[in-house]
């Protein structure tokens, strides 16, 4: 999860949102959640900002992603697929517990 990047709208004023992993390439929209306004206010054009948004990409000049956010991202991504990982279970471990 990626907080705080800030979308630069076009003929709009910036908004601050969480996404969910960085923009692809080849991605037509952005996915963001917590949408609010710099001030960290709920825009007055959204109902709920606990709701997942959609914007297109041909209304987006810009994403401004804060420094370090794509590497914090990424380390808790491979942390997440080492914990996945199964583990091994050594056989004289289990031995002794079935023993005790």
């Amino acid at each position: 999860m990626i907080r705080g990047a800030v979308i630069h709208l076009l003929e709009a004023q910036p908004l601050l949102a969480d996404l969910p992993a960085l923009p692809a390439a080849a991605d037509t929209l952005l996915v963001c959640t917590n949408l609010r306004d710099l001030s960290g206010k709920r825009p007055t054009f959204i109902d709920s900002s606990d709701s997942t948004f959609v914007i297109p990409w041909p209304t987006i000049r810009f994403v401004e992603i804060p420094a370090g956010a794509a590497e914090e991202t990424a380390r808790l991504a491979a942390a997440e697929a080492e914990a996945a990982e199964p583990l091994e279970l050594d056989e004289d471990f289990l031995r002794r517990i079935r023993e005790a």
